[in-house]
């Protein structure tokens, strides 16, 4: 029997809601499936952490396959063969240049622009266009939405942050233009909503509305046509599609139990509702929130902001009462650098996290991590020194075949991290002369 054939863009709709669906072998002729799957979209994901690393405790000290993983990467373990240790990047313009104080709303705005960022606290705010904002550009030519730019602290837009530097440098990553950055998210309801419904101000506001008061699920409102398609797909694309609208309802009701949550020490009482209490919890559900806008194609590009930069959040959780920006101060007193170290295996852990949940959704006889190229890292290399150059970096991911995972690859210090920005652009087809500061395309990613 043939099955019928239906549209990559097909949709489950209901009362103003609208899920993406993830790739299904239905979506495209069986003479077609293997080279259609070969030539899916890449992703992009910037994931950043504020004031550096320990970096004794991150630097491999060997290069090539067979290097050992230092003590802050080994909740990498299990993922060594899907990412690549670069070092020796550098971000110039992160530096003062001239500028004094404020390296770290340098450090997050440079972080993926390149650029000098122009010191001020007023309107007159100035950096450049970011790498995700580039790919957004051609990719969102095709997706519902160009970015998804998320984060664990929302963040002022203005106001003194940064010895003279607006605090729109210190809480933005991504810039649409010089003067334009792009507010992230923190607030995975919000999130979720905006993902999940039809985009209608009227419907969906009345469908949120609907959901709330009956306390329904957003899959309640698409059941009937999930059911619908589950009887005209294959076997493999019924469990497939079964699996996908799991994990919306799993997320869903996580979102839902978080938001319920007591407040927990980490957090201020008054944080807006729909944002989890367990810090924890709120990174791994913003991780999957970018984990399925990718699956569905709903965007392919994403920013994820573990904290804004400057960052003094404690960590109780880890026996880390102290703030982070203060200890990472740590005048090489061993005390605050092994606690330091805690806050720095923290963060690769829910980085893990997110690596692992890409990697568990398949595409073809790939997976999505397979089909991604994921930056991890900090526009800071060693936050006592407040140096930017030999950053901590991470690139996980093939890009579908741009990257070579497994290595560590050791860089001159002071290359440009932007080179690697253009290598990336030049794999997912966008092709620039320079971008910030870069002198040429990164080489041995793939060797």
């Amino acid at each position: 029997m043939s099955l019928p054939r239906i549209s990559r863009r097909t949709t489950l709709k209901g009362l103003g809601t609208a899920i993406a669906l993830p790739l299904l072998d239905a979506m495209v002729p069986r003479s077609l499936l293997a080279a259609e799957q070969a030539a899916e979209p890449m992703r992009m994901a910037f994931l950043y952490v504020p004031n550096g690393k320990h970096m004794p405790d991150w630097l491999p000290t060997s290069e090539g396959a067979d290097y050992a993983l230092p003590k802050t990467l080994q909740p990498l373990a299990a993922l060594k063969h899907e990412f690549c240790v670069l070092s020796g990047l550098t971000h110039q313009k992160a530096n003062a240049n001239g500028d004094g104080g404020g390296d770290h709303a340098r450090a997050l705005t440079t972080f993926l622009t390149g650029t000098q960022a122009r010191k001020t606290d007023g309107a007159d705010i100035r950096a450049g266009v970011s790498v995700d904002q580039i790919a957004a550009r051609e990719f969102g030519k095709v997706t519902r939405f160009a970015s998804l730019e998320v984060g664990a602290d929302a963040g002022a837009q203005s106001g003194n942050c940064d010895s003279g530097y607006s605090c729109a440098y210190s809480s933005n990553i991504a810039w649409r233009s010089e003067n334009q950055p792009i507010a992230k998210e923190a607030d995975p309801k919000l999130i979720f909503d905006r993902l999940f419904t039809s985009g209608r101000p009227g419907e969906s506001a009345e469908a949120r509305a609907r959901r709330e008061r009956y306390n329904k699920s957003i899959l309640d409102l698409v059941g009937e046509d999930a059911r619908r398609l589950q009887r005209y797909v294959g076997i493999a694309d019924q469990r497939k599609l079964d699996e996908y609208l799991t994990a919306i309802r799993d997320l869903e009701t996580r979102i839902e139990k978080a938001a319920q949550a007591p407040d927990g020490e980490s957090l201020p009482l008054d944080r807006p509702s729909g944002i989890p209490a367990s810090y924890e919890d709120h990174l791994r559900i913003l991780g999957d929130l970018v984990v399925l806008a990718f699956q569905t194609d709903t965007t392919r590009v994403s920013t994820l902001v573990f904290a804004n930069e400057g960052s003094n959040r404690s960590y109780p959780f880890l026996d880390v009462p102290e703030g982070h920006h203060d200890l990472s101060h740590h005048e090489g007193k061993e005390e605050k650098q092994a606690k330091l170290q805690k806050i720095n295996h923290f963060h690769v852990t829910q980085f893990a996290y997110f690596l692992e949940r890409l990697r568990a959704v398949r595409e073809g006889d790939q997976t999505l991590l397979d089909r991604s190229l994921i930056v991890y890292g900090s526009g800071i290399a060693d936050g006592n020194a407040h140096n930017h150059n030999n950053l901590p970096i991470i690139l996980a991911g093939k890009g579908g075949g741009l990257v070579k995972p497994g290595r560590h690859v050791a860089y001159k210090d002071g290359t440009p991290l932007t080179n690697l920005y253009l290598s990336m652009l030049d794999g997912a087809g966008i092709h620039l002369e320079s971008l910030g500061d870069s002198t040429g395309r990164l080489t041995g990613l793939r060797a």
